[in-house]
């Protein structure tokens, strides 16, 4: 074979090579045009879908991820109809089978981040929890900062706050002390034998009802529940809004009304179980004087 020869077997493949390009010109730009007005639709839609969901949804996590995948699922759809307007469909059935095999070797390589992803999905779904609410799980107590997809942010109190997994919260009981809006608290004390029982129970009662968080609908019950050593055990029950203070912080309050109240009317309060009752042995001194 010559270099005449070489040459024309060149030139009828280049020649070949132009004309297929020449005759997919107009196919490729009809693809290029989907894909831009696809890209125009994806952006469209997906800020709609967004404001949308803004309005019925504050967990901006799901709101934006949902607009990232209709934004994904439009240019998807947009570049599987260009690549058959190019007639590569053998293209489009490897992309699928490619992406079907990354899918699940992904699933598998990350299957505690999977699982997260998709127990914060379903909390921000089915809402068992809300920003702001007062909740006990996995051994913590807080009020819930933020709702991740991947994690749930608790504020203990203590000037901490805990992370959470999404798939422990979602798989294991959550208390949620805010979502009644009310919250009952229990004070636990006991009196001395020497004093008047039904007098004690009307004086705590009414010292805790003067308290300004504790709710007037809801009743403030006092029910004497055992015979201490020295002393007898009651149990004082009473009603907040979680909103409106901490339960560490009512509780305190209401120790302190229920024994000052205690002291003004010579009611000796014995919280603890096997405190030594003074007043009783005060008492007994002065019979045997």
């Amino acid at each position: 074979m010559d270099f005449s020869e070489a040459s024309g077997l060149i030139y009828a493949e280049l020649t070949s090579w132009i004309r297929t390009v020449i005759r997919y010109v107009p196919r490729l730009a009809l693809a290029i045009l989907l894909l831009l007005f696809c890209t125009f639709l994806a952006r469209w839609i997906s800020r709609w879908v967004v404001r949308g969901l803004n309005r019925i949804s504050t967990n901006l996590s799901l709101v934006n991820l949902t607009g990232a995948v209709v934004h994904v699922v439009i240019m998807a759809i947009g570049l599987f109809m260009a690549l058959g307007i190019l007639g590569l469909e053998k293209t489009v059935t490897s992309l699928l089978a490619g992406a079907g095999v990354i899918a699940l070797a992904i699933g598998f390589a990350f299957q505690d981040l999977t699982a997260n992803f998709i127990s914060g999905t379903m909390i921000a779904v089915a809402r068992p929890i809300q920003v702001g609410d007062t909740v006990e799980t996995n051994g913590f107590t807080g009020k819930v900062m933020d709702i991740k997809l991947r994690s749930i942010v608790i504020d203990n109190g203590k000037g901490q706050t805990v992370e959470l997994p999404s798939k422990d919260v979602f798989q294991k009981p959550i208390t949620n002390f805010s979502r009644i809006g009310h919250r009952r608290i229990e004070l636990n004390g006991g009196i001395s034998y020497l004093d008047d029982m039904t007098h004690a129970q009307q004086v705590a009662i009414a010292a805790v009802k003067q308290l300004p968080f504790v709710l007037d609908t809801l009743p403030v019950d006092l029910h004497y529940r055992n015979f201490g050593d020295n002393n007898v055990q009651f149990v004082l029950y009473f009603w907040i809004n979680p909103s409106a203070t901490n339960a560490q912080a009512a509780l305190s309050d209401a120790m302190i009304a229920v024994k000052r109240a205690f002291d003004e009317q010579k009611i000796l309060t014995v919280f603890a179980g096997q405190t030594f009752d003074l007043k009783h042995k005060l008492d007994q001194e002065e019979k045997e004087v």
